[in-house]
């Protein structure tokens, strides 16, 4: 489930538009809307329909406001294994991938990251050594990781 402006631009849970009241409740600053797919879908926010979730001016417990952005799940990493120079293309399945903004890998930074879905994004892999290392996915929730996520093979000698 992603949020979005009236204008179709997606908010993250840093930029959600509110002003602090009495601690919890919160109000928000400008209309929020919900997408969801039509029919099954493919899970992309295009040709999804979108309703009005909180129009502007409405109170809200800073933890409803909270629980609207789910953590990503990893489900799966394709291909798991590649060369330690990097540039490996990735697909990762699983869960609230929208709000997915970095990925990385053993601690270095992915390349070229591109969400296709709330279930799929892809990402090339950078230089690391040889071994197995985390992947971790930083999202609007924090941080999941995938411990031995990829396998940088080591260079063939010759």
């Amino acid at each position: 489930m992603g949020l979005y402006r009236q204008d179709g631009t997606r908010i993250t849970k840093a930029a959600f538009p509110t002003a602090a009241l009495d601690d919890p409740p919160v109000r928000v600053t400008e209309d929020v809307y919900v997408s969801e797919p039509y029919g099954r879908g493919d899970g992309q926010p295009e040709g999804s329909k979108r309703f009005m979730l909180y129009p502007a001016g409405t109170i809200v417990l800073r933890s409803a406001v909270d629980s609207l952005f789910t953590a990503a799940t990893v489900a799966s990493i394709s291909p798991t294994m590649g060369p330690a120079v990097g540039g490996t293309a990735v697909t990762i399945k699983g869960a609230h991938l929208d709000g997915v903004s970095a990925v990385t890998f053993g601690g270095a930074a992915g390349i070229d990251l591109h969400v296709r879905s709330a279930t799929e994004l892809r990402v090339k892999t950078p230089p690391g050594g040889a071994g197995a290392v985390a992947v971790e996915l930083a999202d609007d929730s924090g941080t999941v990781s995938k411990a031995n996520g990829f396998t940088y093979e080591a260079p063939a000698e010759g």
